[in-house]
């Protein structure tokens, strides 16, 4: 009898022991939900952890206390998934936090460095919050934290961009520290970053290609920056690439500055479709001649105009001999129709074999240039010949020949032989 009263103690002992743990009794410094599974014992001036949490805690709100320490002391709980340790004393990242976290927030402490080892072994995380502290120094892991989403290390005392970030983050909050540099490959692998924070840091410059790879990216935040917007040879880049982006720029660099790489030089006058064309080439070319060696340019007539701008290998080839009013030369037929020359025009045509001798049937060569004259009457003093518009065509040829002689020579050597004739005569009649 004695002894089966001692077994019933024994087991009311057992019961009296564990039964709160069980029955999750919350403890009186915190406030329970759930079951007693989330629990807040934030602002209660705590120190130490509070006697009394269960194991199976699955939220853990530790802000606002003044703990400096808490190593080794949340490893027992195995289902937390969100622990805020925010607005305490720590100066690091608790060691040896529970794998199964999804959401870590440790704002405002005094925490230094952040450690490999901090974050090692966080294949859960999701959230990882460290800003406003006094974190010098960010190392991760390659390939760790492969499920983390969001970070924050805003206000801090960084002076390089985190490396070795993780593949799969989404957003990264830097601003409020003290960076001036991107290494190189630093953000190649967020491809599936949206959201960057770079405000009120030190960058004077963004190095090239830094952003290429940030194909999802929707807002960038670069303003409070000391942008160099006189190197001419690193700023550009950035300038440009706020240009062409997709994603929403928030304090576009130098933007109420000129461009200092831009030149200020108007652009040149693109040449047009008529411009480019041999004829109006060689026209311009030979204007310009012209207009230095007299001080009267000659008139022009529309017609001329016209006729300056068709080519010439047509113009040589289908050509037909028609008499100007005035003189008794052939003269060509623009397609216009004859031309009424106020003056002499002298232009040079240079073509194929065909056309130039179709035009010089007296010489009997083929080769060029050949010159012709037109002019719209005859002229009376031949030492006062107004200026010629010339119009050339530079299309070599291997053999070139001697151009005709002039109208006015002709002129005069017919003249001559005429005075010879009458000279003869009165010679025979004396």
């Amino acid at each position: 009898m004695e002894y089966q009263i001692l077994n019933a103690s024994t087991c009311l002992l057992v019961l009296l022991v564990f039964i709160p743990t069980g029955l999750g009794i919350c403890p009186s410094s915190c406030k329970c939900s759930g079951n007693d599974r989330n629990v807040d014992c934030s602002g209660r001036n705590l120190t130490v952890l509070p006697q009394g949490l269960q194991d199976n805690l699955t939220y853990l709100n530790l802000s606002f206390n003044q703990f400096v320490d808490l190593d080794h002391q949340l490893t027992r709980f195995t289902n937390l998934r969100t622990l805020d340790i925010s607005n305490n004393w720590l100066k690091n990242v608790p060691a040896h936090l529970p794998k199964s976290l999804w959401e870590l927030y440790a704002t405002n402490n005094n925490i230094k460095v952040l450690q490999k080892l901090d974050t090692a072994y966080q294949w859960n995380l999701r959230v990882l919050d460290v800003s406003r502290n006094m974190v010098e120094r960010a190392v991760l892991i390659n390939n760790t934290l492969s499920s983390l989403k969001f970070l924050n290390l805003s206000s801090n005392k960084l002076w390089t961009v985190p490396t070795n970030m993780p593949y799969n983050i989404e957003t990264v909050d830097l601003s409020n520290n003290f960076l001036s540099q991107i290494l190189p490959g630093t953000l190649v692998r967020l491809q599936h970053l949206t959201s960057l924070y770079l405000h009120n840091n030190k960058f004077s410059y963004i190095p090239d290609k830094a952003f290429d790879h940030l194909s999802q990216l929707q807002v960038v935040t670069l303003y409070n920056n000391p942008w160099s917007c006189s190197d001419n040879q690193n700023i550009p880049y950035v300038m440009q690439w706020v240009q062409s982006t997709a994603a929403r720029v928030v304090g576009a660099p130098c933007a109420d500055q000129p461009w200092p790489w831009a030149s200020t030089t108007p652009a040149p006058a693109q040449p047009t479709a008529l411009d480019s064309s041999p004829m109006i080439k060689g026209t311009k070319a030979a204007d310009r001649e012209t207009s230095a060696a007299a001080p009267e340019p000659t008139k022009v007539t529309k017609t001329h105009k016209q006729f300056k701008a068709k080519e010439v290998a047509p113009l040589a080839t289908q050509s037909h001999p028609v008499l100007f009013p005035g003189t008794d030369r052939p003269l060509l037929h623009s397609p216009a129709g004859p031309q009424e020359a106020a003056a002499t025009r002298t232009i040079h045509v240079q073509d194929s074999a065909e056309g130039n001798a179709s035009l010089a049937p007296a010489t009997g060569s083929s080769t060029t240039p050949m010159t012709l004259s037109i002019t719209s009457g005859m002229p009376t003093n031949y030492s006062k010949m107004p200026q010629s518009t010339t119009a050339t065509l530079r299309k070599e040829e291997p053999t070139p020949s001697a151009p005709e002689p002039s109208r006015a020579s002709r002129w005069e050597t017919g003249l001559l032989l005429y005075l010879a004739a009458l000279h003869a005569a009165a010679l025979a009649v004396d």
